[in-house]
């Protein structure tokens, strides 16, 4: 070869004409008909000359020094080029060779994709071997098949490849992804066949170091040929790969329902206490209302009977006496100072029952962050198949005293008692090992201690730091900004403002250092806010991030120099003493309180989050503390010593104020005597527009039958009664004022024909169901001007007072409070919102015809429609509606489920967190395949008769009683069944849901072990969580006897099964002839009617049946060809005639009242 240097144009043609055998003299004839040309190691220093072969298809360049794509305007017909192994740093100059379809551009130095956008009919793209940072610029290439990026420094994968669903063959070896997430983008590539992360040509991505790496790739990709080059296109592979992959998602699922569950606990406990807390306020304003009630009779009485008297009476006897008109003035002037003390009890104690709801509130708000990270750890761990696993420390980990030490001798008092802080109490610690972040930090490690040549294992050591991460202190640490740091580092998601933002971490070794910046910004910022000491605890509470750091070579910052690596070119880290932030203070501990900025993020490892709380001089007691002392026991009497006590003493002298409460008859029944002696006539006509009170202190009315007849009856007053319904009020059609408040009313069905009805009070009772109860007032009220429903336990109260306004379009007064025409308006816009429409369905739904593979335990419903929605904007032509396969309506506060009947496609749905009282609506949607209604008021389980195709059910939170017999013999595919947290009783109706893997029905009513026996036949049942049931106190060994009796479960309650327990259920429970055996082989338990006890051939070995006053009537028993080692448990059958027992047995225990045949 000749020297390329100083080739002119001419010299560098001659050569390309010689490596391809062209004569340089005729390649003006030869050019036009050449279609291919190579050229080799050297020789062609630039790309020129190609002018010459108007028809080149195919260009080989390989080995030169090349620096740039240029000279190809001409290669119009170019199909072909390669420009590999030489300098080129810029994708350019190939905007008209528009036919290309392959190119290679590998071992260069480009940087960046770009340039390709004309190049659409491209199927090969190699640019491997380059300095590429980031996929970008292959949007346009939509033919694209075969892309090659190994050995680069891509380091993220994202939806730039999304729109390349040509794409078959990818190889991304030999870069520095890391994040099991971020290859899962692969998945909207439905053609790829081929994919290499860690080809044996390049290095390893990190994340292929990762645990189950394979079994990841091959769940998500289902349709990979070859990974890695191996071929994966076996059958069996991907089988055990989806196997393994449903194994983790029942197992996480099963992990945070017991996270939930564990929440549910911690919250109904604060209710129990606020409900007894409660008590005492309840109790006062009952009091009070029922004297308010009474004095406002007597008040009205008075008022009508003088003037029925002034009307009435002879013109001689007008004239009264004056002493008569004092006495009645005065009573009612004391009436009127009585009402209105007792109406400043009453105000008095409802504000003791608001700042109860307020402190219960924030307690619930201070477990729900408590719990908060608990589930996105699981779902992370889930996604990172367990790379990224999450650990709650006890005192019995070292790891975990080790941290508390840590805070403890990083707290100096004198820093803190500004803020009235004494102490720190840590509350929870846990440890975050990530297994990619640790590698990439002992990677980084090394090459630093390699770079400094530094052996000596104790200068190392002093190069290790546990320090703090200092979090913004004018942003609040958001979860997803913390679960991005324990992910993926600091790098991709600190939020630090300028000067500091990614240019180093900011840490520090103090905790006021850390602390006092984020406590002065609160305090400033709820100055004139705080008000109650729940706000003020918002302040007490706090979370910190440790971090295992490599200080490496590190020195003390310049005054006014910002913090950067330019500025700091030779060093690791940078460090700042404390009297730099904060001024000199008189304890020793401020000189050795640094902050440090490293700016290499991957030497700053996250290891702990400690989660801890202040301790004050104003000491703050636990929840409710404040209030604790009212919670008396029963009979006690309210002491001296009270919170309470001298508003008690106030109550008192309220209470005995004149005119005194006179005590009326008790009423039992209502009968014709009684009702015309309350409303004081003998003629049931009379009983009009006169007020009819039933009301008293003693009452236990429960009926109102024989009110029927009191047809003209105007006003009725059933306050402080029994009433669990208002049936009887039906006949009352004339009826416009009820009082049925202070009762037990749980429902108003059979509430029906009050049209003229105009003021109902129906507050302190017990209704629940807020979309059937509106419903029958909107249907049988249509008069009705005021309403009062407070103090019931409404499913719903958040969104309460907009349905009922804007069911209700009459209302003008609602639990005592105007409605306004803006809060009208708002609750109609409420009410509309609350209905299936079109936009409903477009705006909530997806098209998606298969599930995404996810490692992800959430509705598929919730998935799809997070993943691509139809949108408003969805072309709306022909039957667009059988294009919906997924429908997620959670928190729509929906009442009932309408307008499905075309969605004849639908295979996912959620209706979770609205207001549905029945399961209507969904007959027509028979290819169902996961329904979700958790949160709702559902209490049967009815119309899914036809969903035969369904495999998840999930109806967790509602009101559901039993389970009918036949609900799920039509469901052959049914895989998992959840309905927590509701009251059932009994699980007969599972006896054939013979598919049933997992079933989650904990906190319902199920108490006997029967109950266990019908779930015996369900062999496919891996997990089964019944916690919270009565059945988990009543059976004794009640874990062992579930694990003996469903052999087949490899978890229970949240917790998986031990071989150890296998084995000692089986000690325990195996052998043993127990009446619960007998019950279930016969299937009941009425043992009276037994005469024989026919039992052969069950491996018995001890016969235990008890109690045996049921077996008083067996005469005969055969237990042959059984392991019978004693007769303890046949010699209490007193009536035995006959026995047939052929088995090993210890003679002390034979009892001569047998006959042995």
């Amino acid at each position: 070869m000749i020297e390329i240097e100083n080739l002119s144009r001419s010299e560098i043609i001659k050569e390309l004409c010689l490596c391809n055998g062209l004569s340089y003299e005729m390649v003006g004839q030869e050019g036009s008909e050449t279609s291919k040309l190579e050229m080799f190691f050297s020789g062609y220093p630039r790309i020129v000359g190609l002018s010459l072969f108007p028809n080149l298809s195919s260009l080989t360049i390989v080995a030169q020094d090349i620096k740039e794509i240029s000279g190809l305007e001409t290669c119009v017909q170019l199909k072909e080029l390669w420009i590999a192994e030489c300098c080129i740093e810029k994708i350019e100059g190939l905007q008209e060779c528009r036919n290309l379809e392959k190119l290679y551009l590998y071992y260069n130095k480009i940087s960046k994709i770009q340039n390709l956008e004309r190049l659409m009919r491209l199927e090969v793209l190699w640019l491997n071997h380059n300095m590429i940072k980031n996929i970008e610029g292959l949007q346009m290439l939509k033919n694209l098949n075969d892309l090659n990026l190994a050995g680069n420094l891509i380091s993220s994968i994202g939806r730039c490849l999304d729109p390349n669903e040509q794409l078959e063959k990818l190889n991304l070896s030999g870069n520095q992804i890391t994040s099991f997430k971020d290859l899962t983008n692969l998945t909207r590539l439905p053609r790829l066949k081929d994919l290499s992360l860690n080809d044996p040509q390049y290095k390893s991505n990190p994340v292929c170091q990762l645990c189950n790496y394979s079994t990841h790739m091959l769940y998500h990709l289902p349709f990979l040929q070859r990974l890695d080059t191996f071929d994966v296109s076996a059958k069996q592979i991907k089988e055990l790969a989806d196997t393994t992959a449903m194994k983790k998602i029942m197992y996480y699922n099963m992990r945070i329902k017991t996270v939930e569950r564990h929440l549910n606990e911690e919250l109904e406990k604060l209710n129990d206490k606020k409900c007894k807390l409660q008590k005492l306020p309840e109790e006062r304003i009952k009091l009070f209302h029922f004297a308010k009630k009474t004095l406002e009779r007597e008040l009205a009485e008075l008022k009508g009977s003088s003037k029925g008297q002034n009307d009435n009476a002879p013109e001689a006897e007008k004239t009264r006496s004056n002493e008569t008109v004092a006495q009645e003035s005065s009573l009612q002037q004391k009436i009127l100072t009585k009402l209105s003390a007792l109406n400043e009890r009453v105000t008095f104690w409802n504000k003791k029952l608001n700042e109860i709801e307020a402190i219960y509130h924030f307690g619930v708000k201070q477990k729900k962050k408590s719990h908060g990270l608990l589930t996105p750890f699981l779902l992370t761990e889930l996604e990172t198949v367990g790379n990224i696993h999450f650990e709650e420390g006890t005192r019995a980990d070292d790891w975990f005293n080790s941290c508390y030490e840590l805070i403890l001798s990083r707290f100096c008092t004198w820093d803190f008692r500004a803020y009235g802080i004494t102490g720190v109490k840590v509350k929870r610690v846990i440890k975050v090992n990530n297994r990619i972040l640790r590698l990439k930090f002992e990677e980084k490690f090394q090459k630093c201690l390699d770079h400094e040549d530094m052996h000596d294992s104790e200068s190392c050591r002093k190069m290790l730091e546990c320090l703090f991460y200092v979090f913004d202190p004018e942003v609040p640490v958001k979860k997803k900004h913390l679960l991005q740091i324990l992910e993926r580092g600091f790098e991709e998601s600190d939020t630090s403002k300028p000067p500091f933002k990614k240019e180093a971490v900011p840490l520090v070794n103090s905790l006021s250092m850390c602390e006092c910046p984020r406590i002065e910004f609160l305090q400033q910022k709820y100055k004139d806010k705080m008000k109650s000491p729940a706000e003020c605890d918002l302040l007490r509470y706090g979370t910190i991030l440790i971090a295992k750091v490599f200080l490496g070579q590190s020195v003390q910052a310049r005054e006014e120099e910002p913090i950067s690596k330019a500025n700091y070119p030779m060093v690791n880290s940078v460090f700042m003493p404390q009297r730099h932030f904060l001024r000199q203070r008189n304890c020793d501990c401020g000189y050795r309180q640094y902050k440090w900025f490293v700016f290499d993020h991957d030497l700053v490892l996250p290891e702990y989050i400690v989660e801890f709380e202040y301790i004050t001089v104003v000491k703050v007691h636990s929840l409710f503390s404040t209030l604790n002392t009212v919670i008396l026991e029963e009979g006690k009497k309210y002491s001296e010593g009270l919170v309470f006590s001298q508003d008690l003493k106030f109550d008192d002298e309220v209470m005995k104020m004149e005119p005194r409460i006179k005590p009326r008859p008790k009423l039992i029944s209502l009968d014709d005597k009684t009702i015309t002696s309350l409303a004081k006539t003998n003629i049931y006509s009379h009983i009009v527009v006169r007020n009819l009170n039933l009301k008293s202190e003693s009452s236990f009315l429960s009926k109102l039958r024989d009110l029927s007849k009191l047809t003209g009856l105007r006003k009725l007053n059933i306050s402080f009664n029994e009433f669990t319904c208002l049936d009887d009020v039906y006949h009352l059609y004339n009826l416009e004022y009820l009082d049925a408040s202070h009762n037990h009313v749980i429902t108003l069905e059979g509430f029906r024909g009050l049209m003229k009805l105009k003021h109902l009070d129906l507050s302190w009772n017990q209704l629940k169901k807020t979309g059937d109860e509106i419903n029958v007032l909107c249907k049988h009220t249509t008069s009705l001007l005021t309403l009062d429903i407070q103090h019931n336990p409404w499913q719903k109260p958040a969104t309460l007072r907009l349905s009922v306004i804007g069911r209700l379009k009459t209302l003008t007064h609602l639990d005592g409070l105007f409605i306004s025409e803006e809060e009208t308006r708002a609750a109609l816009n409420f009410i509309n919102g609350t209905k299936i429409t079109q936009l409903t369905l477009l705006q909530h739904s997806s098209s998606k015809e298969e599930r995404p593979r996810m490692l992800s335990v959430w509705p598929s419903a919730k998935i799809l429609t997070q993943i691509s929605k139809l949108g408003p904007h969805f072309q709306l032509t022909g039957n667009w509606f059988l294009k919906i396969t997924a429908l997620n309506l959670d928190g729509q506060h929906l009442f009932e489920i309408t307008n499905l009947e075309k969605l004849e496609n639908l295979k996912w749905a959620s209706f979770s967190n609205n207001n549905l009282s029945k399961m209507e609506g969904l007959e027509s949607c028979v290819n169902l395949e996961e329904l979700t209604l958790d949160g709702n008021c559902i209490s049967k389980i009815e119309g899914i008769a036809r969903l035969t195709k369904l495999s998840r059910l999930s109806m967790n939170n509602n009101l559901l009683t039993g389970l009918e017999k036949h609900t799920f013999d039509n469901m052959l595919h049914l895989h998992s069944l959840s309905l927590e947290n509701n009251r059932i009783t009994s699980l007969s109706a599972l006896q054939k849901t013979f598919t049933l893997i997992e079933l989650y029905i904990s906190n319902n009513y199920i108490a006997v072990n029967q109950e266990i026996y019908n779930l015996k036949g369900l062999c496919n049942l891996v997990i089964l969580d019944m916690f919270g049931n009565i059945i988990i106190w009543n059976q004794e060994n009640y874990r062992l006897f579930v694990i003996f009796h469903l052999p087949e479960l490899k978890a229970l309650d949240g917790i998986s099964i031990e071989p150890s327990e296998v084995e000692n259920a089986k000690d325990l429970f195996g052998g043993r002839l127990t009446s619960d055996m007998i019950a279930e082989r016969q299937g009941h338990s009425n043992f009276n009617q037994m005469q024989e006890l026919n039992w052969t051939s069950s491996s018995i070995r001890t016969v235990d049946l008890i109690p045996v006053d049921h077996f008083r009537n067996v005469s005969n028993v055969n237990l042959q060809n059984n392991n019978l080692t004693s007769f303890s448990g046949l010699i209490y059958l007193p009536n035995v005639k006959a026995c047939c027992c052929k088995a090993v047995f210890a003679l002390k225990d034979f009892s001569t009242s047998f006959n042995l045949h």
